[in-house]
Formats: structure tokens, C-alpha cells, sequence
């Protein structure tokens, strides 16, 4: 898997054909999607586009999808991975991941697709009880049956990773979470690595990407990370820009990162991540930024506390 990529969340239908088109000419070759993105089938078109003119083949990019929380049981895994490949308009996706560790009420396909948290649109979100062994057994048959090369988990607790690891006949080979310095996360991040799962850092930019929807807590006197005075100081220090700073962050801790950017300057800019390093006391006080703070967090908008302790 590459360490850089592009994350697909938020990019509208309208642009992301052209936007993952343009990231593949710049180098670009691991997209991150999501059925509940809402914008695979447009995003495989952008995939399309550029194998057809001969810029990258299918082995060439590293595409990963995520099964959504409504297809939890065991016998729905599968048609949801295939509604992903056939607006992908792919026969296998490179990682498909458990986008959460929370099972609801299954919204067919014709009801409503995606079909986001709620059964009935604008109504309560309703769970289901499905094991998540079930789910994870059904996820290796993906394997098997060869549409998915791997398979991994996003928004998973350490305590559930154990679990997971205890009848696992493939292991995860991921695992995606938000991480940046206002969530640390280190020991999260420290188990998933002594396990030999690779971990892919989300909203590597904190804040920036709720702000927009109302997902930044009140009160908080937060500083935007990218204005952050400790992060400008290392940026101006070593000549690269903040957000560069945030994404090496994450990288000089093994972790792989998907940001996005409609900016050809800036998706360049975010893949220069490996011509410097941050030293360990620039390390240090990034990391001591940390204020445990999850802005995706399930228990604020579908009443599921995964993170509850």
C-alpha cells in the first residue's frame, strides 16, 4: 500500500472524476472511497478515464472501499462489495475495510443507496444485532473469491482488535483511524503495529474537515492545527508548509495518510513528505498537542459511544 494517497470523503460527484484523474497525472495511486462517500460511480470514471489513455493499468493504483453499517450480516457483505466494484467499474478492490464497528438495520439497495445512518431518511439511526465475527468471516470470503485483495477495520477500538485477532483466519491487514496531533492515539497506533496491521491516519488536518459541517466542538477555545503556533513554528523552521509538517507527522510514525486537495500545488505539495525529516523534539511537541479530541465521533451523530470508556 502506498503511504500517500488521496482520501474521496466530501468530494462532490460533480468534481471527483476530474479530481481523481487529475491526482493519477500527478503520481497519485492510492484512492480511498467508501460506499457512504455517495461518489464511487463517479470516482470510477476518473480511474477509467486514466487507464484507458494509458496513464496507469489497474495494477497500478491501490484502491480501497469500505462495507457500510447497514451490510453487517453475513449474506449482505458480499452484494455490497459488488454494488461498490460495479460503480467502481472494477473486479476487485485492493482493500475493503469495516468502515465502523456498528451494525444497523439493512436498507436495500432499491430503498436507498447509499443509505447513511438513519432506515428511513431523516429518521432514528436503528442497530442490529449482528456479531462482528460474523461480519469479519464474511469479509474473508471476499478474499477467497478474490474481489478483495485484502481486507482490514476503520474506527476500531485496541479491545476489539484483540477480539478480532482471536478467530481471524486473515488478519487485518489495516487499520483506519482519525489521527492527528489533537488525537494522538499512541497506543492505539503502538498495538496495531506489534500486530503487524499497517495504520492509515485520517483527517490528518484535525478540524479542517468538520468545520464546514458542524462536527467541531463548541467551547473548546481550539486552535485550527494548521494556524497552530507549534506547528507554524516547525513549519517556518524547516521550510515546508503546514500542512506538509501535519502529513510527516503521521508518516515518521509509520502511518499512512490520505488527504485531499482540489490544488494540483497542494496534492503536490502533500506527496513531498520524503525529502525531510522532522526531528524528535519537533516530534515531541507536536505529539504534545494532544487533547484526545475525535471529531468523527459516532456517539455525536448516530448514538453509537464506540469510544465510550
Amino acid at each position: 500500500m502506498p503511504t500517500v494517497g488521496m482520501g474521496l470523503w466530501k468530494i462532490s460527484k460533480d468534481t471527483v472524476a476530474d479530481q481523481v484523474y487529475e491526482a493519477i497525472k500527478l503520481g497519485y495511486r492510492l484512492f480511498d472511497g467508501a460506499c457512504d462517500y455517495g461518489n464511487e460511480a463517479e470516482a470510477g470514471k476518473g480511474i477509467a478515464r486514466a487507464i484507458s489513455e494509458g496513464l496507469v493499468s489497474r495494477q497500478d493504483l491501490f484502491i480501497t472501499s469500505k462495507l457500510w453499517c447497514t451490510y453487517h450480516k453475513r449474506e449482505h457483505v458480499k452484494p455490497a462489495l459488488q454494488r461498490t466494484l460495479s460503480d467502481l467499474g472494477l473486479d476487485y478492490v485492493d482493500l475493503y475495510l469495516i468502515h465502523f464497528p456498528i451494525a444497523l438495520k439493512f436498507v436495500p439497495f432499491e430503498k436507498r443507496y447509499p443509505p447513511e445512518w438513519s432506515y428511513e431518511e431523516g429518521g432514528p439511526v436503528i442497530p442490529e444485532n449482528v456479531p462482528y465475527q460474523e461480519t469479519w468471516e464474511a469479509m474473508e470470503d471476499l478474499v477467497r473469491d478474490g474481489l478483495a485483495k485484502n481486507i482490514g477495520i476503520s474506527n476500531t477500538p485496541g479491545a476489539m482488535i484483540y477480539d478480532i485477532l482471536t478467530y481471524a483466519k486473515i488478519r487485518p491487514a489495516v487499520l483506519q483511524i482519525e489521527l492527528h496531533p489533537y488525537l494522538v492515539r499512541k497506543e492505539l497506533v503502538d498495538l496495531a503495529h506489534s500486530e503487524g496491521i499497517a495504520v492509515t491516519a485520517y483527517s490528518s488536518f484535525g478540524d479542517a474537515s468538520y468545520q464546514e459541517i458542524g462536527m467541531v466542538p463548541q467551547g473548546q477555545q481550539l486552535v485550527s492545527l494548521l494556524k497552530n503556533d507549534v506547528v507554524n513554528q516547525v513549519s517556518a523552521k524547516i521550510g515546508k508548509t503546514p500542512a506538509q509538517v501535519l502529513l510527516r507527522w503521521a508518516v515518521q510514525r509509520g502511518c499512512a495518510v490520505i488527504p485531499k486537495s482540489s490544488n494540483p500545488g497542494r496534492l503536490l505539495e502533500n506527496k513531498d513528505l520524503f525529502s525531510f525529516e522532522l526531528s524528535p523534539e519537533d516530534m515531541d511537541a507536536i505529539s504534545g498537542l494532544d487533547r484526545k479530541l475525535i471529531f468523527n465521533n459516532p456517539a455525536d451523530y448516530a448514538k453509537r459511544a464506540i469510544w465510550a470508556s
